[in-house]
């Protein structure tokens, strides 16, 4: 199942087969019908028997499970996502996990927009609240971004807005209790925040996503690690021809891709059509984005079972002191 969240808070499920695959670069296929001034912000591919953590941008965590979201077809907004959570006036939901089981052996990695990267047990999760549970402490200029679920020997890559990233072992986190602020991730230069994190492991490539509707696929290795709390190394050349950094995911050459834009325009394209590129490099154009258009939203789709007919989930599956301040590096 597809499950998204638009701008305005509006939810649902949609099944997987109703995303045709099309080419690298086409112009897409008309998604939710956006009103004016909403598209979709989140998504992610589960399956109806998971939990699903959702995350909010003032650091809270709530629970749903997937069969409960209302389904709907393609082009249908959803319901507000206010009837199914307790969320408090203004928030707003910012990441999404699927989780089958809360046990010790699996943690939950939270990343802010001004880079703090916080760890906990994820069994620390398992006693669902209807109102919430407070799981990071956010500061008053700062907000949630991003959670991945890890399993203790991932690798973080933590991507900002201006085409850096940095790459660390979730080791470097220590386990804590919830609702702790938690310790640096990257180093951000003036204007620039943390838009995504990605939990790797060695086999995997690393896509990256801009605005503009262009992207690129990188080996993980082509990202050197450095020490937790530097400014990184170039992830992707950002400029007006490509436009910012909007999304990056943990891809493998049998995987797709589903990307929305802001105007409802969805692709669904094989993660093989994308060469491996170089990390330094500006991307090719994965969707034709039309004028006053936005990329906004991507998801990994894994090939489940090849025998199995067109059957697909989603497989997205720290240390003490602040490291060293690291330079930027090409």
């Amino acid at each position: 199942m597809v499950i998204t969240i638009s701008h305005t808070g509006y939810i649902k499920r949609t099944s997987t087969d109703l995303y045709r695959r099309q080419k690298r670069g086409g112009k897409g296929s008309r998604g939710m019908s956006a009103k004016e001034e909403d598209w979709v912000e989140n998504l992610f591919i589960g399956t109806t028997h998971d939990y699903i953590l959702f995350f909010t941008d003032r650091g809270k965590a709530y629970w749903l499970k997937v069969y409960s979201i209302p389904e709907g077809g393609r082009a249908a907004r959803g319901r507000p996502i206010v009837n199914l959570l307790e969320l408090e006036s203004g928030e707003k939901v910012k990441a999404m996990i699927p989780v089958a089981r809360f046990d010790d052996e699996h943690f939950i990695v939270m990343a802010t927009r001004r880079g703090q990267v916080v760890k906990n047990n994820l069994s620390l999760y398992g006693n669902p609240r209807k109102a919430g549970i407070k799981a990071i402490n956010i500061a008053g200029d700062d907000e949630l971004i991003e959670v991945k679920l890890t399993n203790g020997d991932n690798e973080i890559l933590l991507a900002t807005r201006a085409g850096m990233a940095v790459r660390f072992h979730e080791s470097k986190v220590r386990p804590s209790g919830r609702f702790t602020a938690g310790v640096r991730g990257i180093s951000l230069a003036p204007g620039d925040e943390v838009i995504a994190m990605v939990a790797a492991t060695a086999d995997t490539a690393i896509l990256t996503v801009c605005e503009r509707g262009f992207g690129k696929r990188t080996k993980l290795s082509e990202y050197r690690q450095t020490n937790r709390g530097g400014k990184g190394v170039i992830n992707i050349r950002a400029s007006e021809r490509n436009g910012p950094v909007v999304g990056m995911l943990v891809v493998l050459d049998e995987d797709q891709i589903l990307a929305i834009t802001e105007g409802g325009a969805t692709i669904r394209y094989n993660v093989s059509d994308l060469r491996e590129m170089q990390r330094a490099t500006q991307g090719v154009k994965i969707i034709d984005v039309a004028p006053g258009d936005k990329l906004s939203s991507i998801a990994r789709i894994e090939r489940e079972d090849e025998d199995n007919g067109e059957e697909y989930e989603e497989m997205e599956s720290d240390d003490a002191g602040a490291g060293p301040e690291g330079e930027a590096t090409e």
